[in-house]
């Protein structure tokens, strides 16, 4: 213990520790600092009074204004993380002024809980502060907290997210000369993490090396950490190594490793692949995001495959597993196309095949597309029935729209149908 607490508190003091004197104050709600904190949300000022005052006054207020709205913090469901999250990197030492205050309530109560400590450090990395990571390690050491791995892995996470691979590393080898807070599965994964998004795959390689050296074994944060590496790098042939590993582990991948897949795949432009890869994820009854549906569209469109598009959509059409929103990205891909090659007929088949199914166009680009469509082919007869049917879907037209008809009809010198699309426009707020 005393090795380990001199090894921190040199690695600490090399980064020249922080100063500062601590405003006591009792009774943070603990709550402020739980696991739900790790949420996604994203807080604005409107949504959170209390982000709003901080954005308002100087940095030498920040703690003042957290000490009077301190009875307030109690009773609230605040999220620290999102608070944290929306004040940096813009306002960075705003945010490093909280971490400092929610630190010095917790040793002013004489907080033991080293999760608690653990979450806070965690936070120190949003705001990529190695320095104040450390600061709230040794605080929690000097009041007879021992540490965990949890609160290891909370500081490696801290150095890497600042790029500090050394003192990470140092970490680490502290970590292995411990009998108490051994590197765990977390630890591995959190460097395998760091140099995948990094794009260093040949470090993320070796601590996937290390990890399984170590006896540990694989799990779905890796592999989706991997496939990113890997894809994101081209390095597509140890992806699929990686892709078949995860499947002989009997790991069924989320959404993210299935959209890298696909992503890699479609990157070297192998249709026939992907086509076999999308259908046996369809098998599986795994997700299919509207992302991997686009990947695959923007394949088909590059190559001019529209018939094959065709065969896939009676495919998924059959599939229970296919939400909605996706269908629908697949049946403006078949529109868009067509629409590309002035194939008037196709076109509207495919809208009204797509309108019959309850479903509708996804993206103004390809209503727009469709349009400029009938205008190269002077069919503006077939455009407003196209026009009638969008309205009968309860589809809204946009400014954009309005602006393209509006545009084409005067090319075409239908001043009629120029006022009448302008008085719709009208009508719509949109004049």
């Amino acid at each position: 213990m005393k090795n380990m607490g001199l090894a921190v508190r040199v690695l600490w003091t090399v980064r020249k520790s922080c100063r500062g004197s601590l405003c006591f104050l009792p009774n943070l709600h603990r709550s402020c600092l739980s696991k739900h904190s790790h949420s996604n949300s994203n807080s604005n000022s409107n949504a959170n009074p209390l982000l709003l005052k901080l954005l308002q006054v100087s940095n030498s207020h920040i703690k003042t204004t957290l000490d009077q709205e301190i009875s307030s913090l109690q009773n609230s469901q605040l999220s620290w993380n999102a608070l944290v999250t929306s004040l940096s990197p813009s306002f960075s030492d705003k945010a490093r002024l909280v971490l400092e205050w929610i630190l010095e309530k917790m040793l002013k109560e004489n907080e033991k809980d080293h999760n608690l400590f653990s979450e806070l450090i965690y936070l120190c990395g949003k705001v990529k502060n190695v320095q104040l990571g450390m600061h709230v390690f040794s605080s929690m050491e000097a009041n007879g907290i021992k540490p965990t791995s949890l609160v290891f892995n909370s500081l490696i996470s801290v150095c890497l997210s600042s790029h500090d691979v050394v003192t990470a590393l140092s970490l680490f080898e502290i970590m292995e000369s411990s009998e108490s807070y051994k590197p765990d599965f977390h630890t591995y994964n959190i460097f395998i993490s760091a140099f995948s998004k990094s794009g260093n795959v040949d470090a993320m390689l070796a601590w996937y090396s290390a990890k399984k050296s170590a006896g540990l074994g694989p799990d779905l944060q890796m592999f989706e950490s991997l496939m990113l590496g890997c894809v994101n790098s081209r390095n597509f042939e140890i992806a699929d190594r990686i892709f078949e590993e995860m499947m002989n582990s009997e790991i069924v991948p989320n959404a993210s490793i299935l959209e890298s897949r696909l992503k890699g795949i479609c990157k070297q432009k192998s249709l026939g692949q992907a086509e076999e890869f999308f259908k046996f994820v369809m098998h599986a009854g795994w997700e299919i995001n509207e992302n991997m549906v686009d990947k695959l569209v923007a394949l088909y469109q590059e190559q001019g495959q529209v018939e094959k598009m065709e065969e896939l959509l009676e495919t998924m059409t059959k599939a229970r597993v296919i939400t909605p929103v996706v269908l629908s990205r697949i049946h403006c891909g078949i529109v868009r196309m067509y629409a590309m090659l002035d194939r008037l007929d196709e076109v509207e088949f495919a809208v009204g095949r797509m309108l019959k199914q309850g479903l509708s166009f996804t993206s103004v680009d390809d209503v727009e597309k469709v349009i400029c469509s009938y205008f190269r082919r002077e069919a503006y007869d077939r455009l407003d029935i196209f026009l009638e049917c969008l309205k009968k879907s309860c589809y809204v037209l946009n400014k954009s729209t309005y602006d393209l008809l509006i545009s084409g009809y005067r090319r075409a010198r239908l001043n009629e149908k120029v006022d009448s699309m302008m008085e719709e426009m009208k009508s719509a707020g949109l004049a």
